[in-house]
């Protein structure tokens, strides 16, 4: 392999020398040239492919590697021969021949092979184990033994009672029942051994431990009490469908089935109605079965009291048991003491199971309007309240509207009473699914921890804002962000505050700045209305708070993008002497450029040095107080809260012409100092004093 490697790798090297050579000389032949150049492509591609098969190992080859030659091939031991087969491989392989032979079939003159029953078994691919709360596949499985529980349940007592099994159709009940018999035996051996249970908090999933248990239920006994085949005594006492009467012990599958399609219904009040409707026509049912039992015994047609014959014997019959269940009366009299007993049996038993069917109806439609009947308890509740104080009818008529948007919108009036009520995990859950894409949209936790989003999604609070309603005002201090879930706001700006600037949709955010200012505040800097119907998600500071406390790696990215958020949008713009607080608690205090650099710098807004100067000269000449040393007011002071805000000389006078220094000899002093503030958090205070110098002492 490496002789013949290296033989290419000559070959190449010499082919492209003679490739330069020919381009050096005088091209003859253009053919005979790009034939050279495709076979110097094809030999530089081949060496490249062997080389990466010296270095990859695993790397296949296109070509068959050349043999050494015998010079340099080493000697090798021949492989060992292979043992002789064993006795008992020989009887595996001739049991294995004898069983393709048995799957082979002749058909007319052509013969094929049939697959045998372990590969339609893969072909159905039944599950190691069954997860009865999980696999809809298996609830489609108890679906069919239902159906064939409730076939022996109604066709069992009709067939003893009624007439209606003949010699005539005698094979179709037969070909149904054995059909059911199937599903039957079906679910005992293959599906119920299958079913995962818990033990000890564990899922257990192993076969053998879901057999034992199964076996050791009861329901495995009623189970297999309900396949005893007794349809054997056909053969000596006639076809008797009382001989099935055991099929009916196959209740335990019937109530799970319930158990299991409620839990994955949506409404599954509905189902809950089918089924007590259900539970009524049965009894009913079993009840015209008595009723023809009875009349058959006492004489078709011998007394008033029994059934006549004439007519559909079932439907007749099925009329008598509704008015005698019910109760309704205007029935025969009952003729002889059978009939009275059975008539006052009938009686009792009727006002029992109806008025307990009656009852369990009431309580599964209550179930279903409970959520809708206290929406409405709240409401009359509400409106009782303010007609009590005599609330105008505008505002009552928005209350009105409030709820019955919530109600039609959310299904109830506060989702976090539901949530409340699961685990930590399950709400963390359903936020997830519900609003994690539109957080997860905010540049503000762009980048922060995963886990801590899903802390912010288990904070916000849902709120429904009517049309026309104010979600916030230009002025009043911001302690919220909103994120916009269904609707759309407009925010208005302008002279008069009735400009539309921007209009927000679903999935907007607008408010964040305030979750980063000092303390609350950071005021607002326009109006935010809803333009109808708007469902906003909220985050409170003291909620954000709470959380960075157990993430410093997002606090820390926070305060860089805090501190971008508030050089942009964050600085108010109410007036010329307020100033940016920083970042108060959350992110420290930001650092601001002295205020004795600004006056010397001569910001217009404020005054220069010389505006100050000149203004406290004139002051001091025009007071004429004997003490020449007496400090002057602050020049230039903290932003006070709007309450206390009072216009400064300085900063609303007109400026003042000529406000440089004069120049001349005086016998007065500027000092202008720096003292810190007695107030925390306002910084230092910038002070101007100006003193007479004393007699005697030389000015220059």
């Amino acid at each position: 392999m490496f002789s013949f490697i290296a033989f290419q790798c000559c070959s190449s090297f010499v082919l492209i020398s003679t490739e330069n050579k020919i381009h050096q000389a005088w091209v003859t032949n253009e053919y005979a040239e790009a034939q050279l150049h495709n076979i110097v492509r094809r030999m530089r591609a081949r060496t490249e492919a062997y080389k990466e098969k010296l270095t990859d190992a695993l790397l296949s080859s296109p070509e068959a590697s050349p043999t050494a030659s015998p010079s340099k091939k080493k000697a090798q031991p021949l492989p060992p021969p292979p043992p002789p087969p064993t006795e008992e491989k020989k009887e595996e392989r001739e049991e294995a021949a004898k069983l393709e032979e048995d799957h082979y079939c002749d058909m007319w003159c052509y013969k094929f092979k049939k697959p045998p029953l372990k590969k339609y078994l893969k072909i159905i691919r039944l599950p190691e184990s069954i997860d009865a709360y999980t696999d809809h596949y298996y609830v489609v499985w108890l679906l069919l033994v239902t159906i064939a529980y409730n076939w022996n349940c109604w066709f069992i007592p009709l067939r003893c009672m009624f007439p209606v099994q003949t010699s005539s159709n005698l094979f179709y009940w037969i070909i149904i029942d054995i059909l059911c018999d199937i599903c039957y035996l079906c679910d005992l051996l293959i599906f119920q051994p299958r079913k995962q249970f818990v033990k000890g908090g564990d899922i257990i999933a192993d076969k053998i431990e879901m057999k034992e248990f199964y076996q050791k239920s009861l329901k495995f006994r009623f189970d297999l009490a309900s396949v005893i085949p007794f349809d054997v005594l056909y053969v000596f006492f006639g076809f008797n469908p009382m001989f099935r009467a055991n099929r009916v012990l196959k209740h335990n599958t019937f109530f799970e089935f319930n158990d299991r399609l409620e839990a994955i219904l949506d409404k599954a009040y509905i189902y809950r109605v089918i089924r007590t409707t259900g539970y009524l026509l049965f009894i009913l049912h079993i009840n015209a079965c008595l009723y023809y039992w009875a009349s058959d015994y006492e004489g078709i047609g011998s007394t008033k009291w029994v059934y006549d014959g004439k007519g559909n014997m079932y439907l007749k019959c099925y009329y008598w048991a509704i008015r005698s269940l019910i109760t309704i009366g205007g029935l025969p009299e009952p003729q002889n003491l059978f009939e009275i007993i059975f008539q006052l049996l009938n009686y009792f038993l009727g006002v029992f199971v109806f008025s307990s069917l009656i009852g369990q109806m009431r309580d599964v439609i209550g179930a279903a309007t409970a959520g809708h009947n206290y929406y409405r308890s709240c409401m009359d509740n509400t409106v009782s309240y303010m007609n009590t104080y005599t609330i105008p009818k505008m505002v009552q008529n928005r209350v009105r509207n409030w709820y019955e948007y919530t109600w039609d919108s959310q299904g109830m009036l506060d989702e976090s009473e539901l949530l409340e009520q699961m685990p930590a995990k399950m709400q963390l859950a359903i936020a997830i699914d519900v609003n994690f894409a539109i957080v997860n949209k905010v540049d503000l936790f762009k980048g922060c921890d995963t886990q801590m989003i899903y802390d912010v999604l288990l904070r916000l609070k849902s709120i429904v804002y009517l049309p026309g309603d104010f979600v916030c005002k230009k002025g009043e201090i911001g302690r919220e962000m909103y994120i916009i879930k269904q609707g759309e706001v407009h925010v208005l700006g302008g002279p008069d505050s009735t400009k539309i600037l921007v209009t927000l949709k679903a999935g907007a955010v607008f408010g964040e700045i305030s979750l980063l200012a000092a303390g609350g505040g950071n005021r607002r800097t326009a109006n935010v209305v809803a333009h109808g119907f708007a469902n906003l998600f909220i985050l409170d500071k003291k909620s954000l708070h709470e959380i960075l406390v157990h993430y410093p790696d997002s606090k820390r990215i926070l305060m860089k993008k805090g501190r971008v958020l508030l050089k942009e949008k964050g600085k108010p713009t109410d007036g010329p002497n307020q100033q940016a607080r920083g970042l108060a608690s959350l992110f420290g205090p930001k650092p601001q450029t002295p205020k004795l650099f600004r006056a010397l710098l001569g910001n217009s807004s404020k005054g220069s040095i010389g505006m100050l100067l000149k203004l406290k000269i004139k002051q001091a000449d025009q007071e004429k107080k004997p003490d020449p040393e007496e400090k002057k007011p602050k020049a230039e002071a903290e932003p006070q809260t709007p309450n206390e805000q009072k216009e400064e000389p300085l900063a609303n006078s007109q400026p003042l012409p000529n406000s440089g220094l004069h120049r001349g000899i005086t016998n007065k002093s500027l000092i202008v100092t720096m003292t810190p503030s007695t107030t925390a958090g306002e910084g230092e205070i910038l002070t101007v004093e100006v003193k007479e110098k004393k007699a005697g002492v030389d000015s220059g």
